[in-house]
């Protein structure tokens, strides 16, 4: 019997001729093996393997009546941090043989959109994203539609979203009381901008501490916004060498990728870390306890986020806010290390 040409990929209906059976047959191999007996089941897979077949997923996803695909958008796919997340995703995604789509907003609303649209025209069955904004009306809308969406690193706004999220705001506080427990009085605070809710809700932690300390925020901290990643750090730290008066500085970065800009930066001028500026980080990624200075940071459960969120998407059940508790791990970047 013929067998199909190289060039085109095999299709069912050539793995049905090879193995004398119907599509159906085959489908049920595929699908439903326990509807076929041994020796038919022998033959079809002896075909499959002849002819190397791969099944269409979206054809079989149209023939079960199931989706089997998550979206996952974030903020910036070269941030450890979110590759971390999407690795939990795809961990617990794979105990329900679903696949992950991951795309990168870079902050850009417009750009998330446009994921949102083509995931949602691949017929994903839900999304879990990191907002570039705090409006959700573009995924209210999609939740109608029959959308599954799960709030990543954020908590809901609204009952009908589910999300998954880290207490941001004890997070930095708890930075910023470290920082003032090594005997800084002003903070210099190199964070993103506030229409990013972590942004927002991190800002609100620092401001938080230093008023619980007795210190007026608006003379205590310096804030300055910066892009969330090294290149932003190098920026800042570039700013505050610019007027640094002599005295030690404290900073506190966002995320760990602007701690890594502001120590590269400090290391090439030859500014002594932690004796002339103490660095704090945020998320402690697998990079920050190997740096030459080792960084003290904010730990986030990474892994449990993601795996959380697409635990959510696959039972699909009522809307939850799951919120997890962070830790400061300290090192040597502080000045606060045994």
């Amino acid at each position: 019997m013929p067998q199909p040409s190289r060039r085109r990929r095999a299709s069912i209906s050539d793995v049905a001729r090879l193995a004398g059976v119907s599509v159906g047959t085959v489908s049920n191999v595929l699908n439903r093996p326990q509807r076929v007996s041994a020796a038919t089941r022998e033959r079809v897979e002896a075909a499959i393997a002849e002819l190397r077949f791969v099944p269409n997923g979206s054809a079989r996803q149209l023939r079960v009546g199931s989706m089997t695909t998550a979206g996952a958008i974030v903020l910036d796919l070269t941030n450890p941090f979110f590759t971390d997340v999407a690795r939990g995703m795809e961990d617990r995604l794979a105990q329900d043989d679903w696949t992950l789509m991951v795309a990168s907003s870079e902050e850009d609303p417009e750009r998330e959109t446009r994921f949102l649209r083509l995931f949602e025209e691949h017929g994903v069955q839900g999304v879990a994203l990191v907002p570039s904004t705090e409006d959700v009306d573009r995924l209210l809308a999609l939740h109608e539609r029959g959308v599954r969406v799960v709030l990543l690193d954020r908590p809901s706004p609204v009952p009908e979203l589910a999300s998954v999220a880290v207490d941001d705001v004890a997070g930095a506080a708890m930075a910023a009381r470290h920082l003032l427990a090594q005997g800084h009085e002003r903070l210099v605070f190199l964070n993103g901008p506030r229409t990013i809710h972590q942004c927002a809700d991190r800002h609100a932690g620092v401001v938080a501490a230093l008023a619980a300390a007795g210190l007026d925020p608006h003379e205590a901290l310096e804030e300055v916004t910066v892009p969330l990643n090294a290149d932003g750090g190098e920026q800042g730290a570039r700013e505050l060498l610019a007027r640094r008066t002599g005295r030690p500085v404290a900073v506190l970065c966002v995320n760990d990728l602007v701690a890594l800009g502001v120590l590269r930066t400090l290391r090439r001028e030859g500014v002594d870390v932690p004796g002339e500026v103490a660095v704090v980080g945020y998320d402690d990624v697998t990079f920050a306890a190997e740096l030459t200075i080792p960084l003290t940071s904010v730990r986030q459960p990474t892994h449990d986020l993601g795996w959380t969120a697409a635990d959510l998407l696959v039972r699909g059940g009522a809307a939850e806010s799951v919120v997890f508790q962070p830790e400061l791990v300290v090192r040597e970047s502080s000045g606060g290390a045994a």
